[in-house]
């Protein structure tokens, strides 16, 4: 990634009143810098900031030159747990900044953590240190694997003792900065609905086509635009489940105010990752009915987007937005195929062969058991990493039927170039993994002994493995990938 000039823009400002209220950020007592993201400062200009600046900018929120004057807290609905929510908005967070980035993507500058705003209710519009710690530690994985995520551009301990009901209480406390491809959500779309604003909706529509979406534009007819709109989401959509099912990713709460426009994975509670392929695996404790299971994540996406359609009925025909859901599940299929075959590094095969490797790899892991992350590790390359895999810690488990298909598949599929760091990440030490006991074992350094080499460890093995597996994820004719 080559640095880029910085180039500010105000374009969410422009949507005018309506779409959001100006807020002020928290003052805190702190601010200790724990971590930066320079790879992505350098892609949108920013890199050149020394730590003082950083802090200034991404602690106290002085504002970056030529965009928002004013922090911008985002109005929005949404259904939670498929109960509909109006009481809701950005109640710890708010737009700070927008940049265009070197591909000329417009990206948001978001933070979580940083004060109370009109849509709070009864939170103290905090973020604790840990979950700050996850979300970095979520979004440096999920990039590595693939994963068309937003990216943690800053954490900053704050200074203060937070009280929570569900961890040890008072705790350490923090200001995430998040850099994202849009913060418009379907409950963006859902709150506008509610009020029956079909004005807002058909400029709010135009403002995603132009800024996210331009392969959706129809000359400017919004009765054609809207659907189109959808169908773009869809697909980036569809794309984006299908690199979390080959990540053996869990998101926890996919609830519509958590799905965005642009397709891309956000907003990182409590998420997991697999330890082994069950698809009744769920992330977030409250989850009792497992709407949010692992297996069951391609459907709540898809039931999110109908909530997105009913929205956009107020502008364009009905029969032309159900045409355009139907993109979902083909592309999801055909999301599914090249993330599989990216994630085990092996070329695609066409349709048929994709279909048959994606098939006999979760079948494999299902009836195997096998550690998730392992597996991806030991046949990265197809099947002429057999010697290596099954001089590995599960060698017992590459035989019989169910590893005979995934064998055969793989070994209809060609290797593919192998990035320069690929040798010294698949050969070496094993897998980069979050599984949660190890997520708890380097927070708990952290919390008792003020311990960061732990968290520093694991990330530069994430990113090892970001090089090694070098997968950029694909999206439609906008050109909106990672």
């Amino acid at each position: 990634m080559s640095p880029a000039p910085y180039r500010p823009s105000t374009a969410h400002a422009d949507l005018g009143p309506g779409f959001f209220d100006a807020v002020e950020a928290a003052r805190f007592p702190q601010a200790i810098l724990r971590y930066r993201n320079q790879r992505w400062a350098e892609a949108v200009g920013l890199g050149h900031l020394d730590d003082a600046q950083w802090i200034g900018h991404f602690g106290r929120f002085e504002p970056l030159p030529d965009t928002l004057r004013e922090p911008l807290a985002l109005r929005y609905h949404g259904h939670q747990f498929r109960s509909y929510n109006p009481d809701i908005g950005d109640g710890r967070g708010f737009l700070f900044a927008q940049l265009v980035d070197g591909e000329g993507r417009l990206l948001d500058l978001g933070t979580k953590g940083s004060g109370r705003t009109p849509y709070s209710r009864f939170g103290d519009g905090r973020l604790t240190l840990k979950g700050g710690v996850r979300e970095v530690l979520a979004t440096a994985l999920l990039e590595a694997f693939g994963v068309y995520t937003s990216k943690s551009f800053s954490l900053i301990e704050t200074g203060e003792a937070l009280e929570r009901n569900d961890e040890p209480s008072p705790t350490r406390s923090s200001v995430l900065v998040r850099l994202s491809h849009s913060h418009i959500r379907f409950g963006t779309f859902q709150r506008l609905l509610a009020e029956n604003d079909q004005a807002r909706i058909t400029r709010l529509v135009a403002h995603c086509v132009r800024h996210y979406h331009p392969q959706a534009a129809r000359g400017g007819d919004i009765a054609k635009e809207a659907p189109a709109l959808l169908e773009a989401a869809a697909r980036a959509s569809g794309a984006m489940v299908a690199e979390w099912m080959a990540a053996g990713f869990v998101h926890g709460v996919l609830n519509t105010d958590n799905c965005v426009i642009t397709g891309e994975s956000f907003d990182y509670g409590p998420w997991r990752f697999l330890p082994r392929y069950d698809p009744n695996f769920t992330a977030a404790y409250f989850d009792q009915t497992g709407l949010y299971a692992f297996g069951r994540q391609p459907g709540a996406i898809a039931w999110n987007l109908e909530r997105f359609a009913e929205c956009l009925t107020l502008v364009a025909p009905v029969a032309e937005l159900e045409t355009a859901l139907k993109t979902y599940a083909p592309a999801f299929h055909a999301g599914l195929r090249r993330a599989v075959c990216a994630r085990l590094g092996v070329t695609e095969g066409g349709e048929d062969a994709d279909d048959e490797l994606a098939a006999a790899f979760f079948q494999f892991l299902l009836k195997s058991q096998a550690a998730f992350e392992r597996t991806v590790f030991d046949w990265h390359g197809g099947a002429s990493r057999r010697d290596f895999a099954l001089a590995g810690p599960q060698s017992s488990l590459y035989q019989g039927e169910a590893f005979e298909r995934l064998f055969g598949a793989l070994s209809a599929h060609a290797p593919r170039e192998r990035a320069p760091a690929a040798a010294a990440y698949f050969d070496g030490e094993g897998p980069a993994t979050l599984l949660i006991e190890e997520v708890e074992g380097l927070w708990a350094a952290i919390a008792e002994k003020d311990d960061w080499s732990l968290f520093a460890a694991k990330l530069d093995h994430i990113e090892r493995a970001r090089k090694a597996f070098d997968i950029r994820p694909e999206r439609g004719p906008d050109g909106a990938g990672a």
